[in-house]
């Protein structure tokens, strides 16, 4: 799993749906939420939407390449987080829908 944060709910919308669409990630979430951190030695405090990403070790190089490209931020969080059990059905479908070719997509 993959978390990254967004500005907005516009860009987390559209960053999630090219994920989807380029097949590298299975299911993206998205929260909004209050960020507090150290920016260039000053405290901020923001409101940002978190994306949760549901992908592969496969595919964590391609979405994280994605993610530098596509992403507003200079230096955008990029966390990836391993995944050391789950229900196997669940992982299997993660695993068969990141490994379609985008043109598979039916909206």
């Amino acid at each position: 799993m993959v978390i990254t944060t967004a500005p907005s709910r516009e860009i987390a919308e559209k960053l999630a749906e090219a994920i989807l669409e380029s097949r590298l990630a299975a299911c993206v979430q998205m929260a909004e939420i209050r960020s507090f951190y150290i920016w260039e030695g000053v405290l901020q405090k923001e409101g940002e939407v978190a994306l949760h990403i549901k992908t592969t070790e496969t595919r964590y190089s391609n979405l994280e390449a994605y993610i530098l490209e596509h992403h507003p931020y200079d230096v955008p969080e990029i966390i990836k987080l391993p995944i050391t059990g789950g229900l196997p059905g669940y992982l299997d479908w993660v695993d068969s829908t990141t490994a379609l070719p985008c043109r598979d997509v039916v909206r």
